[in-house]
C-alpha cells in the first residue's frame, strides 16, 4: 500500500482520537472524522484526511476506511489495536492506541479542531454520535433524507452555506495553486 501524506495524517488522527476520547469504536470514529473533515472544509475548502463519506442509514461513513477496519492494513494495525468488545448494548469494535500521537503533520487549525471535537465528544457513545450527524441542515441529512440518495457520496461543499460556497472554494483553489509553486522540500509548506 502506498503511504501518502493524507494517509499518514488519517492514521495519526485515528491515534489522536484513540488517545483523547473514551468509548472509541468504529461508529464514533467515523463520525469524529466526518466532523473534522467537514468543519475543516468549511473553514478552508479542503479536508484533513482526504476521506470521502457516504450517506449510510447510521450516518456518514468513510467507505475506504470502513473496508479496512475489520482487517486493517499494516500501517493502521501498527498504529491502533482494533478488537471486538462486549458492551451493554451488544458487541462493538473498540479502537485503542498502539503508539503515541505525533502531531507533526498538522496545522494549528487542524489541531484546534481535533482537540475541540475530542473535548466535545469525549464520553459520547456511538448512538450519541449518530444522532449528532442526523441533525437537519447537515450534509448527511441533505443527501440521505432530503434528496433520498441512500449510500451516495456526501459532497464536501454541503458543509458550506450556499452564499459562502464560492468564496471558500476560491480560497481553497488559491491555496492549492500556491502550494504547487512551492519547492518540494521537507519543512516547506503553508499552515
Amino acid at each position: 500500500m502506498l503511504i501518502t501524506h493524507e494517509r499518514e495524517k488519517l492514521i495519526d488522527v485515528i491515534v489522536f482520537f484513540a488517545h483523547n476520547t473514551r468509548k472509541l469504536g468504529k461508529t464514533k470514529l467515523y463520525k469524529l472524522l466526518y466532523f473534522l473533515d467537514f468543519e475543516h472544509f468549511k473553514q478552508t475548502g479542503r479536508s484533513v484526511t482526504g476521506l470521502r463519506y457516504h450517506a449510510w442509514p447510521m450516518g456518514p461513513v468513510p467507505v475506504t476506511l470502513h473496508d479496512q477496519i475489520e482487517s486493517p492494513p499494516q500501517d493502521l494495525a501498527q498504529a491502533v489495536h482494533i478488537a471486538e468488545k462486549e458492551t451493554k448494548s451488544g458487541k462493538m469494535l473498540a479502537i485503542a492506541p498502539s503508539r503515541a500521537f505525533s502531531g507533526s503533520l498538522f496545522s494549528k487549525r487542524e489541531m484546534r479542531l481535533m482537540h475541540g471535537l475530542a473535548k466535545e465528544h469525549y464520553t459520547a457513545t456511538a448512538d450519541d454520535m449518530v444522532e449528532a450527524t442526523h441533525l437537519e441542515n447537515l450534509p448527511w441529512h441533505q443527501i440521505y433524507e432530503v434528496e433520498g440518495k441512500k449510500q451516495a457520496e456526501i459532497p464536501y461543499d454541503l458543509a458550506v452555506r450556499a452564499d459562502e460556497r464560492e468564496a471558500v472554494l476560491r480560497v481553497a483553489n488559491e491555496r492549492k495553486e500556491l502550494l504547487e509553486k512551492l519547492p518540494n522540500e521537507p519543512g516547506v509548506g503553508i499552515l
